[in-house]
C-alpha cells in the first residue's frame, strides 16, 4: 500500500544529495541536481533549524519533499525569522501525504512563511491554510536600444559592486552574490548609485524575461535611467522586463500590463505585505 510505512522527516544538509536528485528527477529534469542543491545548501551563513521537510518510505527511499529556505530579517528594527516554501513534490502515489509535508512546515513557531512560486492547486491550499496574495501587478516591458546619457555608469563588476555598496545594499549583495540565479546591476551617476538584482525568467519556453527581485539605492536614480537598464538588460539577451511594482517603486516603458501574474503569497504576523521581499528564497537560487 503507498500509504503504508510512510514518515516525515526533517532534511538535513546530509540530504543534499538525495533531496536534488529527487527534485531534478521529479520536479523539473531542466535544473540540474547541482542549481537543486542550493536549496539545501544556501551561499549565506543562516541556515534554519532544517531545509525543509521529506517522505520517505521504510527503505528510505524519498518520496516526497518540501524544501524550504531560512533567513532572519530586520523589519523596522525588529528581526523577523523567515521561511520560504521553496520547491514542493511529490509523487503521485504518495499525493494523499501532501499534506503532511505542509504541515510539519507550518507548526514550526514563531515564522513568517512565503510562497513565492505557488502553482497548481497549491494555490487554493495556501489559502485553506490561511496566507494571503502579494500585490504582484506587473508590466511587461519591451527592452530597447538606447544610448546612455552622459555621466551615467552601469556595471555587473563584483569589485565596484564591493566598493559602493552600503548599509543593507551591500548585505544584501554579499549574501546573494553566488546565489546562482541572482544577477546584480551597479547604477552610478553624480556620486549616487542605484542597486538591481535580477533574474532571467522563461515563458513558453524562451528564458528572454528579466525580473527584478530587489531594488536599492536611490529609487529615483533607478527610474530615471530606466531606459538605459532596459538597454543594458536588451544586450545580456533579455528582451523583455517583468517589472512589478512592488519591486520597483514604478512601471514604465512600452509593453503592457499582466491580466494574471504569477502569484506571490505569505502568511504570519510582524510582517505586513508591502515588507514581503523576494530575497532569500529559490527565486535567487534556481534558474528555470
Amino acid at each position: 500500500m503507498a500509504n503504508s510505512g510512510v514518515s516525515t522527516k526533517p532534511i538535513t544538509s546530509d540530504d543534499a544529495r538525495s533531496v536534488s536528485e529527487f527534485l531534478h528527477n521529479n520536479l523539473n529534469s531542466h535544473v540540474a541536481a547541482a542549481q537543486w542543491k542550493q536549496l539545501v545548501s544556501p551561499p549565506w551563513s543562516h541556515k534554519g533549524p532544517n531545509h525543509g521537510f521529506q517522505l520517505v518510505t521504510e527503505d528510505g527511499t524519498i518520496v516526497g519533499v518540501y524544501a524550504a529556505i531560512y533567513s532572519h530579517r530586520d523589519v523596522d528594527g525588529t528581526t523577523i525569522d523567515v521561511c520560504n516554501l521553496a520547491a514542493f513534490c511529490v509523487l503521485e502515489a504518495y499525493r494523499m501525504h501532501s499534506l503532511r509535508l505542509t504541515r510539519a512546515l507550518l507548526r514550526q513557531p514563531g515564522f513568517v512563511f512565503t510562497d513565492l512560486s505557488p502553482s497548481g492547486n497549491v494555490i487554493a491550499i495556501n489559502e485553506r491554510l490561511g496566507f494571503q496574495h502579494l500585490n504582484t501587478t506587473t508590466r511587461l516591458v519591451v527592452n530597447l536600444p538606447r544610448l546612455h546619457p552622459r555621466g551615467l555608469r552601469l556595471t555587473s563588476n563584483q569589485a565596484e559592486l564591493d566598493r559602493v555598496l552600503v548599509g543593507r545594499d551591500a548585505v544584501v549583495y554579499g549574501d546573494h552574490r553566488n546565489a546562482k540565479a541572482a544577477e546584480h546591476l551597479l547604477i552610478e551617476q553624480e556620486g549616487q548609485y542605484g542597486y538591481l538584482m535580477f533574474r532571467r525568467d522563461r515563458r513558453k519556453g524562451l528564458q528572454l524575461f528579466a525580473t527584478p527581485l530587489y531594488s536599492g539605492g536611490s529609487s529615483a536614480l533607478i527610474e530615471s535611467s530606466w531606459g538605459a537598464v532596459r538597454s543594458y538588460l536588451l544586450g545580456r539577451g533579455l528582451i523583455f522586463t517583468l517589472a512589478e511594482h512592488r519591486v520597483l517603486g514604478f512601471t514604465q516603458g512600452l509593453g503592457t500590463t499582466l491580466n494574471n501574474p504569477r502569484p506571490k503569497m505569505f502568511r504570519g504576523t510582524g510582517l505586513d505585505a508591502d515588507q514581503a521581499d523576494y530575497l532569500y528564497s529559490e527565486l535567487t537560487l534556481v534558474q528555470w
